[in-house]
């Protein structure tokens, strides 16, 4: 967690930055995500086909996911989602191991409006994919959750920015 002014994707303006990627893609922290996550979608009762989400926050934790689902013998795939269909190619929108009638769970880094784990919804409801649920790593606490419920999905938060917060005032 950073502290400072800071202009989210959202757009929002916040005094502190959550950054995962410093975790997401640190050779540990995508061991320890990968067990925290899938342990969470198998606790919820979900059963997924494939994971995924926006790229660039959601694709180490998709994989991390899908590294401990094989290491489990109950693989569950990994996907990412594009901001924008490419122009050349075959012009996906979603790379990676998703087909049409896949059950997916979106994940997010950092939950804070909802606004890009809905953006990623909606491209794999536009490819004919179901979504069952949410997992975000972390939730900012500012409504992203309950608009994402609102939108009838399951959501599964692993920590909120409260939980590290008080992680850094019982720092040394």
């Amino acid at each position: 967690m950073r502290l400072g002014d800071i202009e989210l994707a959202s757009g929002k303006r916040s005094d502190y930055y959550i950054d995962c990627r410093t975790t997401t893609m640190h050779a540990q922290g995508q061991i320890l995500i990968g067990r925290v996550g899938f342990e969470a979608i198998q606790t919820a009762g979900l059963r997924p086909d494939a994971v995924g989400g926006l790229t660039m926050g959601a694709d180490p934790i998709a994989y991390a996911i899908a590294a401990e689902s094989w290491r489990e013998s109950m693989p569950i795939h990994a996907f990412s989602v594009r901001k924008r269909a490419k122009r050349h190619g075959r012009g996906q929108l979603i790379e990676g191991c998703f087909e049409p009638g896949a059950r997916v769970v979106i994940v997010e880094d950092v939950i804070t409006t909802g606004g890009s784990a809905l953006k990623a919804c909606e491209a794999v409801n536009m490819a004919r994919g179901e979504v069952i649920g949410v997992l975000g790593l972390v939730d900012r606490e500012e409504g992203g959750r309950a608009a994402i419920e609102a939108a009838g999905l399951q959501t599964i938060v692993l920590y909120t920015a409260n939980d590290l917060k008080r992680v850094l005032a019982d720092a040394p």
